[in-house]
């Protein structure tokens, strides 16, 4: 008879934990607001994701060096590309801030080819198919290059866990800003103009 009452109790203290933690993750889920925090420090940031830390690179670090084949079947290296301003994003199709970005990056692309790179690597390994790439690149005429990272080697070298990513990269080749997020225009003109 002892027993069975323990056990009762037992289910019941059980019961009322399993409660409790689900009537808790009720109320911090309806007070929480979207972009509650901002962990990129950016505060026009959007489209952010919260990851585990991971060593980045800092300003003023060498760019890691890559060679990867273009949508177009071209070779690129970032490091012929010294003595020219760079701006290395990391975008997928499947990334709606990414696509956000896109045509701000072509009309800066096309105002400024001729003093800034625009570097726009595809995180190959994550589309469903490589094919969605060209057809999304196509659509929309982007005529800045899309360095295919198909083994995510180069998304590894840069660490990145979120997209859009963009390194601000000088004619050293030194990396002078990290930016988490989508970007327009603006905001490209201004950090290429105090690099």
């Amino acid at each position: 008879m002892v027993k069975r009452i323990v056990g009762v109790l037992l289910i019941i203290v059980l019961a009322g934990g399993v409660l409790f933690n689900y009537v808790q993750q009720r109320k911090e889920s309806e007070s929480t607001t979207a972009n509650e925090y901002n962990v990129t420090g950016d505060t026009d940031a959007k489209g952010g994701m919260i990851s585990s830390v991971q060593e980045t690179h800092e300003i003023g670090d060498t760019a890691p060096d890559f060679e990867l084949n273009t949508l177009r079947g071209e070779k690129l290296q970032l490091s012929k590309l010294r003595g020219k301003k760079v701006i290395l994003n990391f975008w997928a199709t499947w990334c709606p801030p990414c696509r956000e970005e896109m045509p701000e990056m072509q009309k800066f692309n096309d105002d400024f080819k001729e003093e800034v790179e625009i570097v726009a690597v595809n995180l190959t390994e994550s589309e469903n198919k490589e094919a969605n790439v060209a057809e999304y690149i196509d659509k929309y005429q982007y005529t800045y290059p899309i360095p295919l990272d198909k083994k995510a080697k180069v998304r590894s070298a840069y660490k990145i866990i979120a997209v859009p990513t963009t390194y601000f990269i000088n004619q050293e080749g030194k990396i002078t800003k990290i930016h988490p997020g989508p970007m327009d225009y603006d905001f490209m003109k201004e950090t290429v103009e105090s690099m």
